[in-house]
């Protein structure tokens, strides 16, 4: 991929969610909700501060995230639909 985010931006692609339920059963696409869950694809280099001290974000490419259902804005890069978000949008990085 050849995109750099900006500021504190990153890039996330959606990690796709379980096509069944605990249960068994399987549920169509229509019902799906959109996960909210994601790997960071590419991050900016950070935000500045007052003084303008560039301060680097707390994510880095690889990790998993949870993000709100509402945030980003959805984009196509290389065929690949990705999300674009800052950094505060994220909720937490989930441990391996």
């Amino acid at each position: 991929m050849k995109f750099r985010p900006l500021h504190d931006r990153v890039v996330v692609r959606r990690l796709e969610s379980e096509e069944k339920t605990k249960g068994g059963i399987i549920i169509p696409d229509t019902a799906k909700e959109k996960p909210q869950e994601g790997e960071i694809v590419a991050v900016g280099p950070g935000a500045r501060d007052e003084t303008g001290k560039v301060q680097p974000l707390d994510v880095k490419a690889g990790d998993r995230v949870l993000f709100g259902k509402w945030s980003g804005t959805e984009v196509k890069i290389d065929g690949e639909d990705l999300l674009i978000m800052k950094e505060a949008d994220i909720m937490g990085v989930i441990a391996a």
